[in-house]
């Protein structure tokens, strides 16, 4: 069974001043289908999120997910730590959740979500919003096995 972290991202949550919905219902979306570790909750400080990437793509997480800080405020700085540490963009994903998104609510627009890959971890971003983050999934819970696959095949093995 496949490996998936998830890491809310939130100064409010992590101060426990505001409980953590987005990373409860992530992991309540994707315990079916995937092995799901505790959610780690930590605030919204780039270095802090880059070092949590990283840690978790060493442990041979297949998936990395994070809830949070994708929007426009000045401690939304999510997909700026994220753009820092994978080697691959996964433009894929991300017109996926946009695209779906935005035919649910024009703020979706206003979403900054970066999803790619670090070692053989696919790390994606969703919105902090519970409801966002569960429609997000929902587009995308199809495709990750299949994503996690190719990225521990080595070029040419697979053939589909």
């Amino acid at each position: 069974m496949k490996k998936v972290k998830v890491i809310t991202v939130s100064d409010s949550s992590f101060e426990n001043k505001r409980e953590d919905l987005s990373g409860k219902v992530t992991k309540d979306f994707l315990e079916d289908e995937f092995e799901v570790g505790d959610i780690d909750i930590i605030p919204d400080e780039k270095n802090i999120i880059k070092e949590k990437l990283l840690k978790y793509s060493n442990e041979n997480y297949d998936i990395i997910i994070t809830t949070g800080g994708t929007g426009f405020s000045k401690r939304d700085v999510t997909p700026e730590a994220t753009l820092e540490v994978i080697e691959k963009r996964a433009f894929g994903i991300e017109i996926a959740m946009m695209t779906s998104s935005l035919k649910i609510t024009p703020f979706a627009m206003l979403s900054r979500a970066i999803c790619g890959i670090v070692n053989k971890s696919l790390i994606i971003n969703l919105p902090g919003s519970p409801k966002a983050a569960k429609e997000n999934l929902e587009v995308i819970k199809p495709a990750l096995e299949h994503a996690v696959k190719m990225i521990n095949t080595k070029k040419g093995q697979m053939h589909s």
